[in-house]
């Protein structure tokens, strides 16, 4: 039997198609595919289905179907293929008869393999092989358009890979024609273009290389705005330089034509981080200040000293980062190392600024820095960030600062290194003591400015050269006003430009709005831009502009304004096509600092103040129970904290399974972290607390300890403040596990004793038992046997009086670990034992996985090799189910272990080379541990 859902959705038996029913049939099947393996709840399959249109009678259409589907299945010879489970329903077959499943297993397997190999090629080529066109084709639906867009781009970037492989191994020819099919249905691809451009250069058809690169730097210009990337920018000269021929590998493109002196190419085995963002559309003047950074640049290279540093400042609006990432995208040539940006928000609505320690761990992470490498304290981090930037020639911008302090720890050491810094302040103190360049922005000059409206308006400003020139007077030459009054140009076509300047001068002003600065022309434009929305996408404006200074998404929209998805998502289009608001990523859209205070003043004019607390509380709640959510299918055994009901009109995002939550955590990190200040700063001390709650568990999995221990710190004064016992206990206690995980011990403890006390206070045994399980890993950490023995058997206690049997599952297997580390392995196999028949009532296959490691390791020791063998192969199934590479990186060396004292030293190099694969590609450190014991098993 063979099921597919990369195309239509449909089932196979020996070379027959059987039918699989009508569409929602196809869609409760499809939905049950993607997870094969794995239960599916029943809520999750109505919401993936039918999504927010469930009809009334939905789960009696989903038992409908799924028996239709039973039959379906029974018809292609597998009747017991569709089971129910504890977590849900599962489709039970093995996970090759799935094309989706198996294209993933493929490029899984592929992925641990050099660059190079054969068989990579040849795994990569079978996965390719299962695409059959458009996945769950036909199928309605967000979910099965969100696993559309997902799995398209897993095909792409499979592609991808494959044709450099090829390309590596001097076979262009191979991957042209394919390349180019996948370049018609994906125009704007930049990874796949680059592709194409190197497979037809390195195949001799440099001419046609060069042509396609052209064709697709003009649809980025018209589509995006954009510059092609710096990718395709570095082939583009490469092939100039005739650097590309048969059969060489990839070259690496040197500086452009025309850079000053020789610049050393970047070392392979680093990576080189492009953080810039796009380059501006229609840039126009600051020709004196081009120069002038151009010349700082090339005065640091012919007499390095201490790193340059220049500061560009100016009022809000005048385009300090415009200016800033232009000059950027034009020098990075002579930054090989790579480009670091980060903006600081030193001006933010809510006025929380990034700090330096954050940014610091957001470059360690971009130059390769995994988690689990950090050190402990900002200062070391601030450290090794400057050692690894030292002799490396890398830009380093920083948009937006507050003031110099935030600036020092960012800069490096390195004098081949360039800063440049964007704020709205003069940072005199910069100046003073860091050797700044101090460049003062001011307005456009006329004819930059019309310039400007020029390049952004096109032939019509030409026709209307007076009208252009009255419409820079009005804006008074303020590059924001400009963008803002051109964006209107181009979508009112059909308004000369004298009509639009007469519009502009009848809008009015907004008295109030004074930022510091001669804005009355910016208030002016903007006012004039606002008039011309549609009422509901005013009110977004508002309220956006009123309630938060994070980008937000269509769904937090909907919950803000208390309006459909659908809707909001149109308006945030049409909020965008005015420029009056920026669209930051995929679904993702912020405000200018400038707009962001006219959005406000609006708001406080045209809004009951009963309107905007109530939307600042449903954008609040929205997140909370959106991330609670997540949190709870993360660890769906734990006990959730209890959260008030969400306000009239929040529509919480909801995540089908654990693989959902962790990809909605990955994409709104940074936002959450940045909304448990802004709730706390807001007076909504309980959000606050329970935000940075459901943040734990994501947290600690991704090694994000210090981000923990930031949010923590923020939800224990806000539980405080507000005397709310509960908040503080679980404060303390996600404090506690952070420390713990940076080897903060002693912290650690007394974080956990306080969690304890006010755990007791509250009579919460199931927290208490938590607690104390924690206070065992703490002693385990630091040696204390008999404690730890002691703690966990406190924690079991208190779980039995609870009525907690999965938290006694989980006390079970502690006990069996320490039990066995203490060499009582009759005491700790039977612990363990215990703990999975508990286990096996709740159908946690990850506690499964955990305890027969420990039943192993407990077998292991009792000298009973054959055994743990058998308990490790039961734990490694159930990593591989759940895709956890560290732990099935873990188990791997304890099988290894085993596996030479049962006699079998060529399997258990087998394994221990498996786990050093799975190390190395997290980059984590204890792949030389495992690297050292494999150098010993293979000299013996």
């Amino acid at each position: 039997m063979e099921i597919r859902v990369l195309g239509p959705v449909e089932v196979w038996m020996d070379g027959r198609l059987i039918d699989a029913g009508a569409t929602r049939q196809r869609a409760v099947l499809a939905a049950l595919a993607v997870d094969v393996g794995r239960p599916v709840r029943a809520e999750s399959l109505m919401d993936r289905v039918w999504g927010d249109t469930s009809p009334p009678r939905a789960r009696h259409n989903l038992h409908v179907y799924l028996a239709r589907i039973r039959r379906v299945l029974a018809d292609a010879g597998a009747p017991e293929a569709l089971v129910r489970r504890s977590g849900g329903y599962l489709l039970d077959v093995p996970p090759t008869t799935v094309d989706g499943p198996h294209f993933d297993a493929l490029r899984q397997r592929a992925d641990v393999l050099a660059d190079d190999d054969p068989q990579r090629v040849e795994l990569l080529r079978r996965a390719l092989a299962l695409w059959r066109g458009e996945p769950l084709a036909g199928l309605p639906g967000e979910w099965a358009a969100r696993i559309r867009q997902d799995w398209h781009r897993r095909h792409t970037d499979t592609a991808v890979l494959w044709a450099r492989s090829l390309l590596r191994r001097g076979e262009p020819e191979a991957v042209i024609d394919p390349l180019t099919r996948l370049a018609d249905d994906h125009p704007l691809d930049e990874p796949v273009a680059a592709a194409l451009v190197h497979a037809l250069a390195a195949a001799g058809r440099g001419a046609q290389a060069l042509a396609y690169y052209a064709r697709v730097r003009d649809r980025l210009a018209d589509a995006l705005g954009a510059d092609p990337s710096a990718e395709l920018r570095q082939l583009h000269q490469a092939i100039l330089r005739g650097e590309i021929t048969v059969p060489a590998a990839p070259a690496e493109p040197g500086p452009p034509p025309g850079t000053a002196g020789p610049v050393a190419r970047p070392d392979p085995s680093r990576p080189v981080p492009a953080q810039l963002p796009s380059d501006v559309r229609g840039f126009a003047g600051r020709r004196a200040e081009l120069a002038r950074l151009d010349a700082l640049r090339a005065a640091a290279d012919a007499r390095p000293g201490a790193v340059p540093v220049a500061l560009l400042s100016g009022p809000a609006g005048v385009g300090k980062t415009a200016l800033a990432v232009h000059w950027a995208h034009r020098a990075e040539g002579h930054f090989p190392d790579g480009q670091l940006y980060a903006n600081l928000e030193g001006y933010s609505h809510s006025g929380v600024v990034r700090s330096a320690d954050q940014v610091v761990r957001g470059f360690l992470a971009a130059l390769g820095v995994a988690p689990r490498e950090l050190p402990v304290d900002p200062q070391e981090q601030t450290a090794l960030y400057r050692s690894l930037l030292a002799g490396r020639r890398m830009l380093v911008l920083l948009d937006n600062a507050r003031d110099a302090a935030q600036v020092r720890p960012l800069l490096p050491g390195s004098a081949r290194c360039l800063v440049l810094v964007t704020s709205r302040d003069r940072l005199t103190g910069l100046v003073a003591t860091e050797g700044a360049e101090p460049l003062v922005l001011d307005l456009l000059s006329a004819e930059d400015a019309s310039a400007l409206l020029h390049a952004r308006i096109g032939a019509r400003a030409e026709a209307e050269r007076s009208a252009v020139g009255e419409l820079v007077r009005l804006c008074d030459r303020l590059p924001l006003a400009l963008v803002v009054v051109a964006a209107r140009a181009v979508v009112r076509p059909q308004l000369t430009l004298a009509e639009l300047g007469a519009q502009l001068r009848t809008g009015g002003g907004l008295d109030g709005l004074d930022a510091g600065e001669d804005a009355s022309s910016v208030r002016t434009a903007f006012s004039w831009s606002y008039r011309l929305l549609t009422e509901p996408a005013a009110r977004l404006f508002r309220l956006v502009g009123g309630s938060t200074d994070v980008p937000v998404g269509t769904a937090a929209g909907a919950s803000l304004a208390g309006a459909e998805r659908r809707d909001v998502r149109a308006l945030f289009a049409e909020l965008a096509d005015a420029h009056l608001m920026i669209e930051r990523g995929p679904d993702r859209y912020g405000m200018h600092d400038l707009l962001r205070l006219f959005a406000a003043e609006l708001s406080g004019e045209q809004d009951r103040a009963g309107d905007r607390a109530e939307a600042r509380a449903r954008l609040f709640d929205h997140y909370l129970h959106s991330a609670h959510g997540a949190a709870v299918l993360l660890h769906p055994h734990w006990d959730p904290v209890a959260l008030p009901p969400a306000a009239a009109g929040v529509r919480p995002e909801k995540v089908a399974d654990h693989d959902e939550a962790a990809a909605w955590f990955a994409r709104e990190r940074e936002v959450l972290i940045a909304l448990i200040e802004r709730c706390a700063a807001s007076g909504f001390d309980r959000h606050a607390w329970q935000l940075a709650w459901s943040l734990t568990s994501f947290l600690d999995r991704q090694g994000g300890w210090h981000d923990q221990l930031a949010v923590q710190r923020t939800a224990l004064v806000a539980a405080r403040r507000s005397g709310d016992a509960a908040g503080q206990a679980h404060a303390h206690r996600s404090l506690a596990r952070a420390q713990a995980r940076l080897g903060r011990l002693d912290e650690a403890l007394g974080q956990l004793q306080r969690a304890l006390d006010l755990f007791r206070g509250l009579d919460d045994l199931a927290n208490q038992g938590h607690t104390c399980l924690d206070l065992a890993e703490v002693a385990d950490r630091e040696g204390r046997r008999v404690e730890v023995v002691e703690n966990a058997e406190a924690a079991l206690g208190l779980y039995r009086a609870a009525g907690h049997r999965y938290g006694q599952a989980m006390a079970l297997n502690a006990i069996g670990w320490y039990r066995a580390q203490l060499g009582e392995h009759d005491a700790a196999v039977e612990a363990c034992q215990q703990g999975l028949a508990l286990l096996r009532e709740f159908d946690d296959r990850h506690g499964q996985a955990a305890t027969w490691d420990t039943l192993g390791y407990a077998q292991h020791r009792a000298g009973r090799p054959a055994e743990a063998v058998a308990a490790y192969r039961h734990a490694l199934a159930l990593y591989r189910e759940f895709r956890d590479r560290y732990y099935e990186a873990d188990t791997l060396g304890h099988l290894a272990e085993a596996l030479v004292d049962a006699g079998d030293p060529r399997e258990a190099t087998r394994n221990w080379q498996a786990a050093l694969d799975i190390l190395d590609d997290l980059g984590h450190p204890d792949a030389e541990r495992v690297r050292r014991r494999l150098t010993d098993a293979e000299e013996t």
